[in-house]
């Protein structure tokens, strides 16, 4: 990972890093296609992630709480599966009335993953595989971004 990787998930708002990420994108000529996955993918993960680094509520997809977003942080979150379920904590704990309580908008996320069949009312209800291995796809470009 590069250095100023490091700095942009430690401080940056969701605007600066998806426009690295797509300029890093450009410079390397990927194919059309994986622009078009890449930046709505790292939005939507973003549009959760910096609101609890904000917050100081930042954890793992264990649940173990984590000081700081890094690159492998955000790359942990890509895992779809690791996604699906911070969307329904995330969700949860919106629901709450008492001090555990995020409100994190989850409109970008929630549409996000509405797009690939993600069912967000019923979380043991699957999702197609394929969406998985895509995503797995996404992950791994975004790793070479970074």
């Amino acid at each position: 990972m590069k250095k100023e990787s490091y700095e942009l998930f430690k401080s940056a708002d969701i605007n600066k890093i998806t426009k690295v990420v797509s300029e890093e994108l450009e410079q390397r000529n990927e194919q059309a296609f994986w622009g078009e996955k890449v930046v709505p993918f790292t939005e939507a993960i973003l549009s959760v992630l910096l609101p609890l680094r904000d917050s100081n509520r930042l954890y793992d997809p264990e649940g173990a709480n984590v000081d700081e977003l890094t690159p492998e942080l955000f790359l942990r979150w890509s895992d779809f599966v690791s996604l699906k379920s911070l969307a329904f904590r995330i969700q949860k704990s919106n629901d709450l009335d008492n001090d555990m309580k995020t409100d994190i908008d989850l409109k970008i996320l929630g549409d996000y993953l509405g797009r690939y069949n993600i069912n967000l009312e019923e979380e043991e209800l699957d999702f197609p595989i394929s969406h998985y291995n895509l995503h797995q796809g996404v992950s791994n470009v975004i790793k070479s971004l970074l």
